[in-house]
């Protein structure tokens, strides 16, 4: 089990870019399959949880080619989703982007398929997007009542639309959908408690495949191939926000990063921060499929607040470091209304709290959330990753303001999501002064 060793810094001045973002180099790799001729993807993020992707679509008769020496170019020959069988198993690794949106494009495909994962999405439920699949008309078999991998999906090549009330705002979940309303006769629909990220309604646009959105519903007609296109993945929110957190609880720290993903849909996570106090200057071009630009981030402290309600869907993915963002702020925080952090790659709550409670910091934990008392001085401890590259990755930053030395175990799994998340860490920990 490798371990990173992390020590406080003093403020610091640095200018990054951070790696593509994963859930929109996931649907380029998918949508590209899905399109009627070769698409050039450049900013990919060639993580494991997407090369996972990028195996699943090769076992299944896609060409893709690596254009250039860093894998971040690449170029996929869609196949108008007209997808071979594929010989053996598909092995999802800790990918459950992988497992659920592949499952959306193998329930239109007219034979069986396995899709199959790592212990740690092995314990994932995918009842979620197998209850949906099913009433289209696949049929999915997977283990327990929670239909856990590895899972059976046995495909039609007509699929039948329906009206989807999800219980949960997941992309995941409406992502799946989509993709299997494609094969469907007809108008699909699916309406969430909230809406979640719109990647995949954008893109899908993009590619010129028409869907709508009404309030907290989406449409979209069956029937339509995605045009090719070239398509630029910006670099990842959920990669910045560990550097965002780390300068604007700094005083005296300054962080520029461009090129940086500037979706609204995945934004919550710097409406947070400046309500907590950060000074964060954003700059935005939407002349692309995602809206993206450069952050400026200048370190002064932060208060507590409350996050809960409509906002988590928009930041789902980051309320581990804004837990470490509140254990640096004056006052109390409120996380409620994340019990879907319970399903994550480990239970994201408990973990949270756990080790957020190793560094000497008080920590209510709820059933949805938690409460964080904040403004206490941070002492080194050991982290356990329990496989959880969020986990990893933030208590990481929270080395950075700890008494003594952080030392996480288990750093491996930070490769899924943030290749040179590690070399990076490094870096700004030598230019601190």
């Amino acid at each position: 089990m490798a371990e990173l060793r992390v020590k406080k810094v003093k403020d610091f001045s640095a200018e990054l870019k951070v790696p593509g973002d994963k859930s929109i180099s996931h649907r380029s790799l998918m949508f590209g399959a899905l399109s009627n001729g070769p698409c050039e993807i450049t900013g990919f993020l060639a993580s494991e949880d997407c090369l996972a992707t990028m195996e699943a679509l090769s076992s299944m008769g896609v060409e893709i080619e690596r254009l250039g020496d860093n894998g971040t170019h690449i170029r996929v020959h869609g196949c108008r989703g007209e997808f071979k069988k594929p010989e053996k198993p598909i092995d999802c690794g800790n990918s459950g982007t992988t497992m659920r949106l592949m499952a959306g494009i193998l329930a239109g495909q007219p034979f069986e398929s396995t899709l199959t994962g790592d212990e740690s999405l092995s314990k994932r439920p995918m009842n979620r997007v197998a209850v949906p699949l099913e009433r289209m008309g696949a049929r999915i078999k997977g283990q327990g009542d929670r239909v856990m991998a590895p899972l059976v999906i046995t495909g039609r090549e007509k699929l039948t639309p329906i009206h989807y009330d999800s219980p949960v705002a997941s992309a995941q979940i409406k992502s799946a959908i989509m993709l299997a309303a494609l094969k469907a006769d007809g108008k699909t629909t699916i309406t969430e408690p909230h809406p979640s990220r719109d990647h995949t309604e954008r893109m899908l646009n993009y590619l010129l495949v028409k869907n709508i959105r009404e309030g907290d519903t989406v449409s979209i007609w069956g029937g339509q191939t995605p045009e090719s296109r070239d398509i630029v993945v910006p670099g990842d929110i959920s990669s910045a926000a560990f550097w965002i957190v780390a300068a604007a609880a700094r005083k005296g720290a300054r962080l520029l990063i461009d090129n940086v993903g500037l979706n609204p849909t995945r934004i919550g996570v710097l409406s947070v921060m400046i309500r907590m106090g950060a000074k964060i200057i954003e700059r935005i071009d939407e002349s692309g499929c995602e809206p993206m630009g450069s952050i400026e981030v200048v370190g002064d402290g932060l208060r507590g607040t409350e996050i809960g309600g409509s906002e988590i869907p928009t930041l789902i993915d980051e309320i581990p470091i804004l837990a470490v963002a509140a254990a640096l702020a004056e006052g109390k925080t409120v996380i409620k209304d994340a019990q879907e952090l319970r399903v994550k790659e480990s239970d994201r709550i408990s973990a949270v709290a756990e080790s957020l409670r190793r560094m000497g910091v008080p920590v209510d934990e709820f059933a949805d959330g938690m409460e964080i008392t904040g403004g206490q001085k941070l002492k080194g401890a050991e982290i356990n990753s329990l496989g959880d590259h969020r986990i990893a990755m933030s208590f990481a930053i929270a080395g950075l303001f700890a008494e003594g030395e952080t030392v996480i175990k288990g750093v491996e799994c930070i490769e899924t999501s943030y290749p040179g998340f590690i070399r990076e860490l490094k870096q700004l920990q030598a230019m601190s002064r």
